[in-house]
């Protein structure tokens, strides 16, 4: 349930909509799909197992999984730890973004405002870097504070009871949803593939957005597999349990965003801020909105917050074994250090959003190189190394160690060893305009 509460956070929710807003619905959501059960899987499976092999956080991890020598192979903890920060360079601001209309929507802000003025309110809000970055310190302090607890008494115990809460408020709010006028037009868009809409660009965020999701490429497996006993833990089961939960709240999400969105004649390719122009709108037209708007942004941020803690796990935890600090210590100088890197980050939305690096803003460019080249980088260096490296028979024997309803088969060998890394190799390339 913790490393369920990892994968499903922001990713589900608020960037997996944009995306699939940004790149034509329906074909990138069928790559996505296909990325979360053909690669997911597998590669979770062998992050996962090579934690629980290991029993140490990602960077000495793969030292001892080579035997002492690490070299090339340390890339794997290195490469995972720096996407990890990058990606809480900025998700701790999105989280504080969740605080605010939390806020906004529990004390009537948009009652009474078209659809046009509350996707006007979006960009205004984030406009002000004072205001986002004291939300970003509740996100900051929140998630210090249970990564302080441990595991088991703070990521799991919140885990527990949140990821039900939030599955549940979602099958309600697409009742609502599918029930506007349009919202129909919005489903098909959603679901309906048309492939003259997907670029290799697109393919290749569809890729980095299944890691993103599901937590591949950025040592969140190595990190909770480490706690894990070998010989009580279904280590694939697990897996594929969470990349199905995962994927099926991402999708529940897009259900209830997209018919929404149609329904209220707004544009589905609004990047970033789309969340934020729908859903209030959604609130403001369903009985006791306040309410299911109140309790859905605090859902959404309980859910961010749980993804954050457990980026935080990875980042702290490597720092308290490489120091000897102790849980506590480590986690709230990281945190400390990690608000430092959201300064320019907010400062992008707002008085530095003219600065542009390859014609992005800082926000962009930095979630375009953690998730769409760090993340397949280093799901091609899990696939490799699990597959070469370990070698496939080590992999999998350690994998099905308790294994019980679902095992790696034989017949993973070549889709782990080639045809996993040369898959991601080349969308990655052609993503990039490489290939």
């Amino acid at each position: 349930m913790a490393t369920a509460g990892f994968a499903i956070g922001l990713g589900n929710i608020w960037r997996f909509s944009y995306l699939a807003g940004q790149n034509g619905g329906g074909a990138w959501v069928m790559v996505y799909l296909l990325c979360a059960i053909l690669i997911g899987i597998p590669l979770f499976t062998a992050e996962i197992a090579m934690g629980r092999k290991a029993q140490h956080m990602p960077i000495p991890a793969m030292r001892i999984l080579t035997g002492g020598k690490g070299g090339f192979w340390t890339l794997i903890g290195w490469a995972g730890v720096a996407a990890a920060v990058l990606i809480m360079s900025y998700y701790l601001m999105i989280i504080g973004w969740i605080v605010g209309y939390f806020i906004m929507i529990a004390g009537g802000h948009f009652s009474g405002m078209s659809a046009d003025q509350v996707s006007a309110a979006f960009p205004a809000f984030i406009a002000r870097p004072g205001l986002v970055f004291g939300y970003t310190l509740v996100a900051a302090a929140v998630s210090a504070f249970v990564v302080a607890r441990g595991v088991q008494h703070g990521i799991e115990r919140a885990s527990k009871i949140l990821m039900p809460a939030l599955f549940v408020l979602l099958l309600v709010l697409l009742v609502r949803a599918l029930t506007f006028p349009g919202a129909m037009e919005g489903l098909a868009w959603f679901l309906k593939p048309d492939f003259s809409r997907l670029t290799a660009a697109g393919v290749l965020s569809a890729v980095g957005q299944c890691f993103f999701s599901i937590g591949i490429g950025m040592a969140g497996g190595l990190a909770f597999g480490s706690y894990l006993k070998p010989e009580r833990t279904d280590v694939p089961g697990n897996a594929a349990t969470v990349v199905v939960f995962d994927t099926a709240v991402a999708m529940l999400a897009g259900a209830v965003i997209f018919p929404s969105l149609f329904a209220f004649g707004l544009e589905p390719d609004s990047g970033t801020g789309l969340l934020f122009a729908t859903m209030p709108n959604l609130f403001e037209r369903m009985p006791a909105g306040h309410f299911f708007g109140a309790l859905f942004f605090l859902l959404v941020f309980l859910a961010g917050i749980t993804s954050s803690i457990a980026l935080l796990e990875v980042v702290s935890g490597s720092v308290a074994e490489k120091t000897g600090w102790t849980r506590g210590r480590s986690a709230w100088i990281t945190v400390a250090a990690l608000l430092v890197l959201q300064i320019p980050v907010i400062l992008s939305q707002g008085p530095w959003s003219d600065v542009r690096v390859g014609g992005r803003d800082l926000f962009g460019l930095v979630d375009f190189i953690s998730g769409d080249i760090l993340l397949p980088v280093g799901g091609i260096l899990v696939a490799l190394f699990a597959g070469w490296a370990w070698g496939f028979g080590r992999f999998r024997e350690e994998a099905n160690r308790g294994a019980t309803w679902l095992s790696v088969p034989a017949a993973w060998s070549p889709f782990v060893r080639v045809v996993i890394p040369a898959t991601v190799a080349i969308i990655l390339l052609r993503g990039l305009g490489l290939f």
